[in-house]
């Protein structure tokens, strides 16, 4: 498998970034500052496995929540269709419309894919847990996306 691997490893400073979510409304990590993040990126809206990913998200939500952590997803759909997504699988976290790739780029996401005899460019499904001082505390590559929470919660890895 020649797929792309973010360069990021746990104990980095996360990338700084400011996208719009899907109100429009611009979300920095400076936002987020004391509280643990979840960001998650992922290649589509409505998609099987995204929507597998986000529904797991979903119904952990108050989990997640309790153990301190906040979640947001990132992809390069617009602000519309991530609101037609959320409305439609009642996500309760924010989805960031990085539609310029710059937070993509920044967490160094973007990349190769082999998928059935083809090669292309995409977002490599990644997540990124990052601790109340802004340094990564967990980078997921190899995500499951039934089992999504689960691996973010685990301790050793």
């Amino acid at each position: 498998m020649g797929n792309h691997c973010t360069g990021l490893k746990a104990g980095d400073k996360a990338p700084d970034f400011k996208c719009r979510n899907q109100k429009g409304e611009i979300v920095s990590l400076k936002d987020f500052k004391g509280k643990k993040l979840v960001i998650y990126f992922y290649p589509k809206d409505d998609t099987p496995t995204c929507t597998t990913e986000a529904c797991n998200l979903r119904d952990n939500y108050a989990l997640l929540l309790k153990k301190g952590y906040a979640v947001i997803g990132v992809s390069a759909d617009e602000e519309k269709k991530h609101v037609k997504f959320i409305n439609k699988y009642n996500l309760p976290f924010p989805l960031l419309a990085d539609v310029d790739m710059k937070v993509i780029r920044a967490y160094d996401v973007w990349g190769e894919k082999h998928f059935m005899g083809r090669i292309f460019d995409a977002i490599i499904r990644t997540t990124f847990v990052i601790d109340e001082k802004g340094i990564l505390e967990k980078v997921i590559t190899d995500v499951k996306s039934k089992n999504h929470t689960e691996q973010i919660l685990e301790k050793n890895n």
